[in-house]
């Protein structure tokens, strides 16, 4: 299992003292994000010299870059809104493939419209489900075309909640490019340690053989978020099972400060061995 961190976790529009940073708080790759690069997260296009610059930074940093981040809201209920974003997302999935990032992250969205990380109540309806879906295939068309992955997220505040439904549309969508981002904060909101480990247990069992890429994220008992390590989470036993089910990817931490990373590089790296 290789440690890694959210690049915007760090300030800078450069991506070699972004990768300068990341390789300094001791981590060996990064889920990277465009604006990074002095760009949008999600552009209307990336010039070659950002292509060239982002891979650089790589090389010359050894920082692995395996994800990048191409997050709209693909259940917004004005379908305007989810073309421009799939139009976007098609842009970052090309650079994507230039850079050989092998899974691009998604959002499954939400019928919020003022924010895709915000629960509204239409979220559960099959029509939500359904613009959904039909994002999903297009954003697949695209991914296939590319040789890139696309990886959900099982989050409380959008469409995709849960690892059930995370496992039901990668059964109904049928495609070997379509995985799971597991992150165990997002899997429950108010609980006790014994009921958080408990959902993070089922939720590890679920989705097993679909996890491209694990998250680091905690949860205090009354569902505010906390970095990793100070909250009710059970790493140990998250790092455990999905060790257990022959996940040996990228374990990527975020929700923290610049000044936490290096004492989360070492926790995480002490699970991890």
């Amino acid at each position: 299992m290789q440690v890694g961190i959210f690049a915007k976790t760090f300030p800078g529009a450069d991506p070699a003292s972004v990768l300068t940073a990341v390789r300094a708080a001791g981590y060996a790759v990064t889920q990277f994000n465009l604006a990074c690069a002095g760009l949008p997260s999600m552009p209307d296009a990336v010039p070659p010299e950002v292509i060239a610059a982002i891979a650089q930074a790589s090389r010359t940093t050894a920082t692995g870059l395996v994800a990048l981040s191409g997050t709209y809201n693909m259940a917004h209920p004005d379908r305007a809104v989810r073309e421009d974003g799939l139009r976007r997302l098609a842009v970052v999935i090309e650079a994507a493939a230039k850079l050989s990032i092998p899974l691009v992250t998604l959002c499954t969205g939400t019928r919020n419209r003022q924010d895709q990380w915000a629960h509204h109540p239409d979220n559960a309806t099959p029509a939500a489900w359904a613009d959904m879906r039909r994002e999903m295939e297009k954003a697949l068309t695209l991914a296939e075309h590319h040789g890139v992955d696309l990886g959900i997220e099982p989050e409380q505040a959008n469409v995709v909640s849960s690892a059930a439904d995370a496992m039901r549309l990668i059964a109904e969508l049928g495609s070997r490019r379509l995985k799971v981002v597991l992150d165990p904060a997002n899997l429950f909101e108010q609980a006790s340690p014994d009921e958080a480990r408990a959902v993070v247990a089922g939720a590890v069992e679920q989705t097993a053989g679909h996890v491209a890429l694990a998250h680091a994220k905690d949860r205090h008992a009354d569902g505010r978020f906390a970095t990793a390590g100070q909250g009710i989470v059970d790493f140990p036993d998250f790092v455990a099972r999905l060790r257990a089910t022959g996940f040996d990817g990228p374990l990527v931490t975020h929700g923290l400060a610049a000044e936490e990373a290096p004492g989360v590089a070492r926790f995480l790296s002490g699970l991890v061995r």
